[in-house]
């Protein structure tokens, strides 16, 4: 089984963002976890290292130099604010992922985000990842009632600069510390995301139009669907929050940790009763979130559907016909 884990660093971050409150409930940096933690995590797949905004941890260099004792890969998701410190990190690791979080062009992204001239800053900074000879830099994007007009226009940008184009939208969770966030324009906005998995599924890459199975996903939770595929974090996925605890997923409307790294061995958690207990939780878990780190774990357990899906509708395409519908 292929592991994805996300690694929330801290809690801390300079955005204002209006689809989550993190930044209300801020991590001091003495309740941070350390690389004794880091160190005693298993073998990933992938390790997506997350906050807060990650790079307000000074040990950042640190923590990403332990856990490429850990993971294949590893993507920092980052707003992009700190140009210096993503620069001088990725000087020492040119092979890390980058994605920064641009919510759309620059009117929809500075109201949305809440940094002064956001939208500048991180296209500053992407530039300069590239000219460096970044390979595996991106936007990420949250796609709401504020800015799905700009969702194509973005991805479009993103083709023509060879920047990879990571989509989500708003959730609700104790780990966002929201429980207002709604989408009132379901019909518009479904439709933006349609018109995306077509130039998705007529790319020539691959992983593209799996892409487009993930914001089919995406459409399928808009609307209040079923997942397309079961969950199976607690099993192919997890997260570890700051403080050192073990969750099985952030989509949860209680924290529900399986134990804690500071105290215990990976083993004794991984194996433990209580993960046991949470495993079942999430089965009976009637959210039906799609967020990529529930997601991308699940297409990897379960190749098949979204295989065909994409085989069925590039045919529908050549053909001249629309794709699925929801």
């Amino acid at each position: 089984m292929k592991l994805h884990a996300s690694i929330i660093v801290t809690y801390r971050c300079n955005a204002r963002c209006r689809m989550c409150d993190v930044w209300h409930y801020p991590t001091k940096p003495e309740e941070e976890f350390g690389l004794d933690v880091i160190e005693k995590l298993p073998h990933m797949f992938f390790a997506n290292i997350t906050g807060g905004e990650p790079f307000v941890r000074k040990d950042l260099p640190d923590i990403v130099r332990g856990l490429r004792k850990k993971a294949n890969r590893i993507v920092i998701s980052t707003n992009g604010f700190f140009t210096d410190r993503i620069i001088e990190l990725c000087k020492i690791y040119p092979d890390l992922g980058i994605r920064i979080s641009i919510e759309g062009l620059r009117e929809a992204n500075d109201i949305i985000r809440g940094i002064p001239d956001g939208y500048n800053r991180t296209q500053s900074t992407l530039k300069e990842l590239q000219s460096m000879g970044m390979k595996d830099i991106g936007f990420a994007m949250t796609v709401q009632d504020v800015n799905y007009r700009d969702l194509l226009p973005l991805y479009r940008m993103a083709h023509d600069l060879k920047y990879e184009f990571a989509t989500a939208t708003v959730h609700n969770s104790h780990y966002f510390h929201k429980w207002d966030n709604t989408i009132m324009h379901k019909d518009e906005l479904i439709c933006e995301l349609k018109k995306l998995t077509v130039e998705l599924l007529t790319s020539r890459k691959a992983k593209e139009w799996f892409r487009g199975y993930f914001n089919y996903g995406l459409m399928h939770y808009i609307r209040g669907n079923p997942r397309l595929l079961p969950c199976g974090m607690g099993r192919n996925g997890f997260f570890l929050d700051p403080f050192g605890d073990v969750l099985v997923c952030n989509g949860m409307d209680n924290k529900e940790p399986l134990g804690n790294l500071k105290t215990h061995t990976w083993d004794e958690i991984w194996k433990s009763k209580r993960a046991d207990e949470v495993r079942s939780m999430v089965k009976l878990c009637p959210k039906k979130c799609w967020m990529i780190g529930s997601a991308a774990p699940a297409i990897y357990s379960h190749p098949l559907g979204p295989l065909l899906w994409v085989l069925k509708n590039k045919g529908k395409l050549f053909l001249g016909k629309d794709i699925d519908s929801i």
